[in-house]
């Protein structure tokens, strides 16, 4: 099975947003991602959706926007991002998820040898403007992150891709409770994405030796980045906490 992720895909069926007042590299959005989708992932694949899905304001509305997704080939994870606003309890978005298509929160994915966790994260100390309630979601973001890395104890895997929206670094790339988790699990890798227009030659590409993958829709031109191939198995549960 190979495993893809991208981020930022900012749909917005209900209420077209035009992402190219953005700037130019959103030009051909939401098309763009859609083609690009076809060209690479196939039915067995697996992509990784790193938050900032939809731009709807409710479920209903974000529904569309999942609908188009679920048109796609490959199995798709889902991760919150601090745009989908849409995203509701956790047990009432799995109730209405198309078939083929999964969200985490709180908790993990294992298919076949390979354990998908994370947590939308946050701004970290020492970032522009950081606040008192930036400070407390900061900390919350980070007992997520790690009730879902817990999931994950006690079941057999050989790969974990440790997710995020947010990237796990600090503001000038150092250590924050994101990376000590990275370090205490070792994942395969980690995918994140959030930073619009950012140069990913600056970006930090590993951690402690463990590949970082950025992977924002508008820096990866639309198309989902292939981070990790498994041998192909099917079996499919949802650990929790």
């Amino acid at each position: 099975m190979r495993v893809f992720a991208i981020a930022d895909i900012h749909l917005s069926k209900a209420f077209p947003k035009p992402m190219s007042i953005f700037g130019p590299e959103w030009s051909g959005h939401p098309e763009a991602v859609f083609e690009e989708w076809r060209k690479v992932v196939g039915e067995d694949d697996l992509v990784i959706v790193a938050g900032d899905i939809s731009w709807a304001m409710k479920l209903p509305e974000a529904m569309l926007d999942l609908a188009d997704l679920a048109q796609l080939p490959g199995i798709k994870v889902l991760l919150r991002g601090n745009h989908d606003y849409w995203w509701p309890s956790i047990s009432r978005l799995r109730q209405v998820l198309p078939p083929r298509m999964h969200a985490l929160q709180h908790d993990s994915l294992i298919i076949g040898n390979l354990a998908i966790a994370g947590s939308r994260g946050w701004d970290t100390p020492g970032s522009y403007n950081f606040t008192p309630e930036d400070e407390k979601i900061y900390k919350r973001e980070v007992e997520r992150l790690a009730l879902s890395l817990k999931t994950i104890r006690g079941h057999e895997y050989e790969y974990l891709v440790l997710a995020m929206h947010y990237p796990p670094y600090g503001p000038t790339g150092g250590p924050t409770g994101f990376t000590e988790l990275i370090e205490q699990y070792r994942p395969t890798c980690v995918v994140y994405g959030h930073l619009h227009g950012a140069d990913p030659e600056k970006l930090p590409k590993h951690w402690k030796g463990i590949p970082l993958h950025f992977v924002s829709a508008d820096v990866v031109r639309f198309r989902p980045q292939l981070i990790l191939e498994t041998p192909h198995q099917t079996h499919t549960y949802q650990p929790t906490s």
